[in-house]
């Protein structure tokens, strides 16, 4: 991908992976214009200029390297690409209009007529799609396995896969899996591992270092975190992000606007302030839960109660912004209380600055069968909780009353 030759903040690329990483979150790949702004700039432009006929025939050979349609490129998205690049410690990135055009591009980028996914069973709902239903039609055969369990992935990769698709911590029910086992399997089967990694964030869990060979987002959650705008990342080898996820993208359009990526830098400034509040809160939430009468199952990786805790503090710095739990009463109880809440929103999102909370049952995961949904732990009275950044105590005191109710 192009970049600016003469500005040296763009060049120095290895006298940045030395930063630290506030510094790399603050500061990496900034490329100045001419004007010398402070902000990054955001080029809202579609195309580019050339200054000859001869030009432009070099750039769509490219023989020449420079930026000629926003649709494959543009300075904005790029700075965004090359701080995650930094942050996540991969050879390259592709930004995504959202976080589900990035995991389809993974997957369809790789996979062909006859291939062989493996997947986690519990996994986001519109990854579920993907898996079981969209990329079938396609000729490619999906398994899926409990992701917890490693007989079953010693078991389904025991044959050859080209794929191995998980989400850890998952979504919603927060299940552990060990990353660097399912890795070892996977590469022995011939697969290539793509790890959802948007509850962990780039900051609590590096799949990279663990033996996975792509990782993916939504920046929609904690890297904008603050409900702007859309936004999703694919990071993975040099070899992989330009022989396969490029051309998929440039001919398939799920580009990411320049704006968005501007927003998205400017999320990144605070992440690491952000998710470390996220977690601070989540975990007093999750402890005074643990003391609240009507949960019958809790769940929140830092509580020795979760059943892959040691696995957790093994694999991720904190627990992450997500806590879930099963009420009594299913689903008209868990109405009850959602209903009662004056601080926390009811909302399908996650990763935010502000307190959001869901039904899955209802919402996320409503497509799948309720015998689909139990398998995975999403019962009636189960809710999933996105802590914000709100002072905690008032967050507590919201769900006291909520449940009291």
């Amino acid at each position: 991908m192009p970049e600016r030759k003469d500005d040296a903040m763009t060049t120095n690329t290895e006298d940045q992976r030395k930063w630290g990483l506030q510094t790399r979150l603050v500061r990496g790949a900034t490329d100045r214009s001419e004007f010398d702004e402070t902000s990054e700039a955001i080029y809202l432009t579609s195309g580019y200029v050339y200054d000859s006929a001869e030009e432009a025939e070099q750039a769509f050979k490219q023989t020449i390297d420079r930026f000629v349609y926003s649709r494959f490129g543009n300075p904005t998205v790029r700075m965004f690409e090359k701080r995650l690049i930094l942050i996540e410690g991969a050879e390259e990135c592709r930004a995504m209009a959202t976080g589900m055009a990035a995991v389809y591009a993974a997957l369809a980028a790789h996979l062909s007529a006859g291939d062989r996914l493996v997947a986690s069973r519990a996994i986001f709902g519109s990854c579920q799609y993907i898996c079981a239903d969209l990329l079938p039609r396609f000729g490619i055969k999906t398994e899926f396995v409990d992701g917890s369990d490693m007989n079953q992935w010693k078991a389904a990769l025991a044959t050859p896969a080209q794929a191995v698709f998980l989400e850890s911590p998952s979504n919603p029910g927060l299940e552990m899996i060990d990353i660097k086992a399912v890795c070892e399997l996977a590469h022995k089967a011939g697969a290539l591992v793509v790890v959802d990694n948007v509850f962990a964030t780039p900051l609590l869990q590096k799949p990279l270092q663990m033996g996975a060979d792509v990782v993916v987002y939504s920046a929609t959650k904690h890297i904008d975190g603050q409900g702007r705008c859309l936004g999703g990342a694919v990071l993975g080898s040099k070899q992989f992000i330009t022989e396969k996820v490029t051309p998929f993208m440039r001919h398939t359009g799920p580009s990411l606007s320049p704006f968005n990526a501007w927003v998205l830098l400017k999320g990144l400034e605070t992440l690491d302030l952000r998710v470390q509040r996220h977690c601070e809160n989540a975990l007093t939430i999750a402890k005074a839960l643990e003391k609240q009468k009507g949960i019958t199952r809790l769940l929140y990786p830092w509580l020795a109660s979760h059943p892959q805790h040691t696995l957790a503090k093994a694999q991720m710095s904190a627990g992450g912004s997500v806590i879930s739990f099963e009420v009594q009463g299913g689903k008209e109880r868990a109405f009850r209380i959602l209903n009662a809440l004056k601080i926390i929103d009811i909302s399908n999102n996650l990763g935010d600055a502000k307190s959001l909370i869901c039904h899955p049952a209802t919402t996320t995961h409503q497509r799948l069968t309720p015998e689909q949904r139990a398998h995975v732990g999403i019962t009636e009275g189960f809710i999933r909780l996105s802590v914000g950044l709100e002072d905690v105590n008032d967050l507590i005191a919201d769900l006291s009353q909520a449940f009291a109710a």
